[in-house]
């Protein structure tokens, strides 16, 4: 987390409850990082105008929408002061649509913060296109606020470790947030049979492949002990569903952590299966980290 200021924490506030604990999150974040937290809302006044609508009412329209914008930034900045009285708090009505939006503040931001469901401007964040786009692109480490937001005592920190390289920006990322909060990390791999050839099943030394998915775990948990010698990991090799592993993992967790990269085709280009799934079906806040990202 470091001692000095660092790049802001930004949420994106729709006036909804799910964006206030998204701000309740994003507060206490903010605050063990010492950066600053920015509260961004998404007001499209840009739009094709009723039939028959005057220029007059086109301006009426456009300042209740603001007006409207404003009142949603003010209730989550009071909220953010309530809980991190020394955080620096700013407020911004963007124009434009959410996904552009936010993937534009990612560029300078340490942290981008969004609720489960969204209303109005960020409307369908609920496993939406929006969550799934932003957390796909972003360029900066996406937290997607869901279950209960308050006092999470010593559960662990998750993360997910597909065996490739690109999860360790996932890694560096939650090993921090273990460290920062002083809590364990439970470093999870899981392989299924389900990629295997069912004629080959037979032949196959399933005692062998467990024995190689716990050495790739190993293998990805080289070094950071030395990085992080705070944090206590545990380590987990499962058999099983990856998505359906970690969504049932989250119910005892603070924070679930995957990359954001898929392994089929698509890769780079779409949030993966288990990180969809995770923010449909997670019991925890969820983050998404890039491999680009940091």
């Amino acid at each position: 987390m470091g001692a000095g200021p660092s790049r802001a924490v930004v949420v994106g506030v729709d006036g909804s409850s799910a964006a206030l604990d998204a701000v309740r999150w994003a507060a206490a974040e903010t605050a063990c990082r010492g950066a600053e937290l920015r509260l961004v809302t998404a007001a499209q006044w840009a739009v094709p105008s009723p039939m028959g609508m005057t220029t007059l009412g086109q301006e009426r329209l456009r300042r209740v929408l603001v007006e409207a914008a404003e009142d949603a930034l003010a209730e989550a900045a009071a909220e953010a002061r309530r809980i991190a009285p020394e955080v620096e708090v700013r407020t911004e009505v963007a124009t434009g649509t959410p996904t552009p939006t936010l993937l534009a503040r990612s560029r300078e931001a340490a942290l981008l913060v969004l609720g489960c469901r969204g209303l109005g401007g960020f409307a369908g964040l609920l496993a939406g296109s929006v969550t799934i786009s932003v957390a796909a692109a972003a360029a900066c480490p996406v937290v997607v606020v869901r279950g209960i937001v308050g006092s999470t005592g010593r559960l662990p920190v998750v993360v997910g470790v597909d065996g490739s390289p690109h999860s360790e920006a996932a890694l560096a990322f939650a090993f921090a947030q273990a460290s920062a909060r002083r809590v364990p990390l439970l470093a999870v791999h899981v392989w299924s049979d389900a990629m295997i050839d069912p004629i080959a099943a037979p032949a196959i030394d399933w005692a062998a492949l467990a024995i190689g998915a716990e050495e790739v775990l190993a293998e990805r948990l080289a070094g950071w002990g030395e990085k992080f010698p705070d944090v206590e990991v545990g380590r987990r090799v499962v058999r099983d569903n990856a998505a359906a592993t970690l969504v049932d993992m989250s119910v005892g967790a603070q924070l679930v952590v995957v990359g954001s990269r898929g392994r089929g085709a698509l890769r780079g280009a779409l949030l993966g299966s288990v990180g969809q799934a995770l923010l449909r079906h997670a019991s925890c806040p969820v983050a998404v980290v890039r491999e680009d990202a940091s």
